[in-house]
């Protein structure tokens, strides 16, 4: 008699494969998706320390004098006064989003931090026209 063997794989055979490779899955997706957030977490932070010296460069060369509350004079070119048209500026060619939101609007802030963010959907960075100081307008970030 003569018995004819198969090529290929059993059931069981690749039901282990398939079970190996969901493990190796689980373990790395998470990695990816820590990636990601770490990656927003790191530009928030630049973006925040980039606009604070920013803030600060305009203080000292306008005398003390700190820029609105919607930091517009960032954007344009100034006097010693703030007054548009001088030759000191542009301090930031745009203001950066939110990394969080994907927002960039200025909301002003009395607190230093501030006690809660705002909430907002379009949520970029909350502004103490006061102090100068500029936070992260995300609940996380507050305090950094």
């Amino acid at each position: 008699m003569h018995t004819q063997r198969y090529r290929g794989f059993t059931l069981v055979e690749v039901l282990i494969v398939v079970v190996i490779m969901a493990i190796l899955a689980a373990a790395i997706i998470p990695q990816f998706t820590d990636s990601s957030d770490d990656a927003r977490k790191s530009t928030a932070l630049l973006n925040l320390r980039t606009m604070r010296g920013q803030i600060q460069l305009y203080r000292a060369q306008h005398n003390g004098l700190m820029p609105s509350a919607d930091l517009s004079e960032l954007l344009i070119k100034t006097d010693m006064d703030g007054n548009t048209g001088g030759t000191l500026g542009p301090y930031l060619q745009f203001i950066p989003d939110n990394p969080f939101t994907n927002g960039n609007k200025i909301t002003a802030t009395a607190a230093d931090p501030p006690a809660a963010a705002s909430g907002a959907s379009d949520a970029g960075w909350l502004y103490n026209a006061t102090s100068g100081m500029i936070y992260l307008d995300h609940a996380s970030y507050l305090n950094r």
